[in-house]
């Protein structure tokens, strides 16, 4: 079998290397413009365009994470990127899971005892004791439940507070009051104090971080967005925080990354920026899901983790 690789950032030796042993019949190489020889499998990060370009015989591509919205934009943009007879494989969970709840209970509990407060008053050399919020109210809805959706909604459950999860499609998790389709979104959205984004990236969830969205939030919500930029209208986001409507966000992902630095989020001190890490990918745990899939496709067996190109996801 022949596999070729590619990630912009400058790592693909040490990805060699693990699938090298992974798979040793395999013929591995990095990919590099005007390769258009012969490959049954991709794997790769934010591939360009031409990568896929008169690539006969490709079998599989293996987008290394969980969010494959930079290639269907390539798809969107250029209809007939990805190779027909391609499937489209996303990572599952690869240790980017327990990552993603740290990240999320970290910035549910530091906004639910009031920790970002008190790190301003610690700021201003003032001392005064803050009530934390009710937990039973205060209620926290995670914004898709799918594999990473569903793992940080239940770690969030014995910590007491209301869990809703929403979905396109119904799910049920123990502990989380479960909503699905446009019907049941804005009662999903009613009276959530604190709002965590994990939907992928979709045509249809673009921009869906936005002033209406925020408008049925309880008032002084919270906003988590560990998701895509492009789910936030930015604007939209300040002006809820000038208003109140919005108390303060945490924010992993942007629009454009890395944030410029004269961006308005560096001047905002209600929100908390880190530089798109709440999950990443692990790769000796990617090696051996991708490398164990590979064999499978091999054999002629299905494997999971398909994207169904229309959907997105």
């Amino acid at each position: 079998m022949k596999i070729i690789f590619y990630t912009p950032q400058n790592e693909a030796a040490a990805w060699l290397e693990d699938f090298a042993r992974a798979l040793p019949e395999a013929e591995l190489r990095e990919w590099h413009p005007g390769d258009t020889a012969p490959a049954n499998f991709a794997v790769v990060w934010r591939p360009p365009r031409e990568l896929f370009a008169r690539r006969e015989g490709l079998r599989a591509v293996f987008n290394l994470g969980a969010g494959v919205d930079a290639i269907l934009a390539l798809e969107r943009e250029h209809p007939g990127t990805l190779p027909r007879d391609a499937q489209l494989v996303r990572l599952e969970d690869t240790g980017m899971a327990p990552q993603m709840a740290e990240y999320v209970a970290h910035a549910v509990l530091r906004y639910m005892r009031r920790f970002d407060e008190y790190e301003r008053q610690q700021s201003e050399r003032r001392w005064k004791v803050l009530d934390a919020h009710p937990r039973e109210t205060f209620t926290i809805g995670v914004l898709g439940v799918g594999v990473l959706g569903t793992h940080v909604a239940r770690a969030l459950v014995p910590f007491g507070m209301p869990v809703r999860g929403y979905s396109r499609g119904a799910r049920q998790i123990e502990g989380v009051t479960t909503y699905a389709g446009e019907a049941q979104f804005e009662a999903f959205l009613s009276g959530v104090k604190v709002l965590v984004n994990l939907l992928p990236h979709t045509p249809d969830t673009h921009d869906v971080l936005n002033s209406r969205v925020f408008s049925k939030l309880a008032r002084g919500a919270y906003l988590i967005n560990v998701a895509r930029g492009a789910h936030l209208v930015e604007q939209d986001l300040l002006n809820a925080l000038t208003d109140g409507q919005i108390a303060a966000a945490t924010l992993d992902v942007f629009r454009e990354e890395p944030l410029p630095v004269n961006h308005p989020f560096w001047q905002e001190p209600r929100i908390t920026i880190t530089p798109h890490s709440s999950a990443q990918t692990l790769r000796a745990e990617s090696v051996v899901q991708v490398a164990q899939k590979i064999v499978a496709l091999s054999r002629g067996e299905a494997v999971s983790g398909v994207v169904d190109i229309d959907r997105g996801y």
